[in-house]
């Protein structure tokens, strides 16, 4: 919100007194002619549409799907009279003729939509700031195809062609991995696309990937972490890697086995040879995080997962962050999908969990409160997302991009469908109401009571 002009309001995507024009990152953005005029929104009568996803829910599940007839306030519900007293910017069109679907909002301008803007830069790091939003790229390990339609996660199936469209509207970061972290030959994509990018292209773009150490003491010594960082260069094609962050699979390997400590030294050595431009962690938890900057290592950031259904940064992690200037770079802010229009009034049997994202974060639901829960907290997002003219996702991920530890947000995607919401993620920000209404849901939820990443090692509760 910082790069935008005052007269902005997010909140109803109007220009009060537009500029003719934007500057961002040295380019500049002509507004359309129609400026001064509200967001377009493409919209479905109400009673012809069957679709769950609605953004407002006042579907009605067994009007005619030609007959256009409008639901009465019985057939409406629960969540349509919420709608009509804690919207009354938009009453009228909630409980009118037209309704708007989340996916179908469009670009912020399709003369020339504004870029994502850069994060904030890591403490001590020659790299520069990350874009805002970060293209997580687990999806193209080879286990998140899920709906055929929509898959775009293989070199061969799209997934190089869509880097592109991630940097043209200013997602110019990109987190990866090794094979040893379950990336697949997501590196070897990104090799691909780097090698093909057009010559004269002046838009610079990082890549921060890992080096996944600590099985054993023979994947912890200097010699492993040294060729797990020379491969890393060798499949992504670069002579040093931009940011390296270090996962140690088991804090104690055994007696006489380098620690998590040992191998972010080795990491500090590699990068004094100009192998490694910056240092990051991920999935440490608080207590080996401070033992690896207390030696001396200058850790920019941890990458942990973070969202309205993980909140366990908020217990420590997140104050030590902020104290000694580290950024917390969260992935699984939308949890697979699941923080999503999609699945708002979806009944748990029509669920396909069909991805190891969706695995993942499907036994993450269980632990936070449960199934009619997580309905209650889409339903108290979906309220937001409308006042805001948003998505839910949005809504989700704008929670976390608000934390002071966080500079940036790691989201995945099997395709560029999402990039125009990514866009959109930048016109608005959560208020006070916001942000109380969350609360209530999630004050009726189960609390976080460890620290990141420790449930998934086995070493303490949720």
């Amino acid at each position: 919100p910082e790069h935008y002009p005052s007269s902005w309001h997010p909140s109803t995507c109007r220009m009060a007194s537009a500029p003719s024009s934007l500057q961002l990152y040295g380019r500049q953005h002509p507004w359309p002619a129609s400026r001064d005029g509200p967001l377009s929104v493409k919209r479905s009568r109400q009673g012809s549409c069957r679709r769950r996803d609605c953004l407002r829910g006042l579907c009605v599940a067994n009007a005619s799907a030609d007959d256009g007839r409008s639901p009465d306030s019985a057939q409406v519900g629960r969540r349509g009279a919420i709608l009509s007293t804690a919207l009354t910017a938009t009453t009228s069109l909630a409980l009118g003729r037209d309704h708007a679907h989340a996916e179908e909002l469009v670009p912020v301008t399709s003369e020339s939509p504004l870029l994502v803007p850069k994060g904030t830069a890591f403490k001590g790091s020659e790299i520069s700031a990350p874009s805002a939003v970060i293209k997580g790229c687990w999806q193209l390990s080879g286990y998140h195809k899920g709906d055929v339609t929509t898959d775009r996660t293989s070199a061969g199936g799209g997934a190089v062609e869509d880097f592109q469209k991630f940097v043209d509207a200013g997602i110019t970061t990109f987190d990866t991995g090794p094979e040893a972290c379950g990336y697949g030959p997501s590196e070897l994509v990104i090799r691909e696309f780097l090698q093909k990018r057009q010559a004269g292209i002046d838009v610079p773009v990082q890549v921060f990937t890992k080096v996944c150490a600590g099985f054993n003491g023979k994947t912890a010594s200097a010699a492993y972490m040294e060729e797990s960082v020379n491969r890393a260069c060798t499949r992504l094609g670069v002579e040093a890697l931009d940011l390296a962050q270090l996962y140690f699979h088991r804090y104690e390997i055994g007696f006489n086995a380098p620690t998590c400590v040992d191998a972010a030294l080795y990491l500090q050595d590699l990068q004094a040879k100009g192998k490694i431009r910056a240092i990051g962690a991920t999935n440490f938890d608080t207590e080996h995080l401070a033992m690896m900057t207390d030696a001396g290592v200058n850790v920019v950031n941890n990458q942990v997962q973070f969202s309205l259904l993980d909140r366990r940064p908020l217990l420590e992690m997140q104050d030590y962050c902020v104290s000694n200037q580290i950024g917390i770079t969260p992935y699984g802010v939308v949890a697979g999908g699941f923080l999503t229009n999609k699945y708002l009034g979806v009944e748990p049997g029509q669920v396909a969990v069909d991805t190891s994202s969706k695995s993942k974060y499907a036994s993450v639901l269980n632990q936070v409160g449960g199934y009619q829960w997580y309905q209650d907290l889409l339903q108290a997002l979906g309220l937001i997302a409308d006042k805001h003219n948003q998505t839910i996702a949005n809504v989700a991920t704008r929670w976390v991009l608000q934390q002071p530890a966080v500079p940036a947000v790691i989201i995945g995607a099997r395709n560029a469908n999402h990039v125009p919401d990514h866009q959109r993620l930048f016109l608005f920000e959560l208020d006070g109401e916001d942000l109380a209404m969350i609360d209530e849901v999630l004050a009726r939820g189960k609390e976080p009571q460890g620290d990141c990443y420790s449930w998934e090692r086995g070493q303490g509760k949720f």
